[in-house]
């Protein structure tokens, strides 16, 4: 399991943008904690949600995106699989 910390936030974010994904925290009337613009590789994460709450968001989104694994270094395949082991 992946703890909630600062730290794992960081992490999660890394990955996002070794794969051109912009992340932006803004408040925001969406429940889920992200909100995904597709066309524009845009993550937009409820600044006032908790960190758990943001943490689990960007696992699920990681998830549903399913993208290549041909721009991380090796740590982040490695945190990545971590990911898709803990929960699938």
């Amino acid at each position: 399991m992946l703890p909630y910390t600062q730290h794992s936030l960081n992490k999660l974010e890394d990955l996002l943008k070794a794969n051109n994904y912009r992340i932006r925290y803004e408040k925001g009337n969406f429940k889920s904690g992200v909100c995904t613009l597709l066309q524009d590789k845009i993550l937009v994460v409820n600044k006032f949600s908790d960190i758990e709450i943001k943490i689990n968001s960007l696992i699920e989104t990681i998830i549903e995106l399913d993208f290549s694994n041909s721009n991380l270094d090796d740590k982040q395949k490695k945190f990545l699989n971590l990911i898709c082991k803990t929960v699938l």
